[in-house]
């Protein structure tokens, strides 16, 4: 197993991807979000949409804007966490900027065999797996570019992608009230 690097050393991959960087999002919650302005904002039941001042979303528009594509599939339970009804609520405005987030339920995923770890995959090349502990911290990530890491990566991507429902679509089958 690859050593555990900080998530800040392998940031340069999302503007140095060349084609497509996708994630697998399988947590019921994260502490970053709790943590996050935007959690008293949905707390307080606001709206939230492309913002360009926000960091994230400014580099999805700059990169899809560039012709590549961001894409992740989040896992939703039933009914979702407060945390994954977060996430509905605020990926709006990265789904505006440009990335193309989609929903599948846990017990799908879980038919699908999909893995319980979240992951981006960056052009099918490069595998960062995350390292994230019971309260939703994230302690680091190991990086992959062996073929077999990579090509489970593939597989996981085509399953999940070909049975995820995007966001907006999603969010009219799911009950927003808290």
């Amino acid at each position: 197993m690859p050593d555990i690097i900080p998530f800040d050393e392998i940031t340069h991959l999302f503007t140095e991807f060349e084609h497509t960087a996708w994630r697998l999002e399988t947590k019921r919650v994260y502490a970053t979000d709790r943590m996050s302005p935007n959690w008293t904002r949905f707390q307080n039941a606001e709206t939230f949409d492309y913002d360009p001042a926000n960091a994230w979303q400014a580099n999805v528009r700059r990169q899809t804007e560039a012709g590549k594509r961001f894409e992740r599939v989040r896992l939703v339970d039933a009914p979702p966490t407060e945390g994954q009804r977060f996430l509905l609520a605020t990926g709006l405005g990265n789904v505006t900027a440009g990335e193309d987030i989609r929903n599948l339920y846990r017990a799908d995923a879980e038919q699908l065999g999909l893995p319980p770890y979240d992951f981006w995959l960056f052009d099918a090349r490069t595998v960062v797996r995350f390292v994230i502990d019971d309260d939703g911290v994230t302690l680091g990530v190991t990086v992959h570019d062996d073929p077999e890491t990579v090509v489970y990566a593939c597989q996981v991507r085509d399953a999940a992608w070909h049975f995820a429902i995007p966001t907006r679509q999603f969010q009219a089958q799911v009950p927003s009230a808290r």
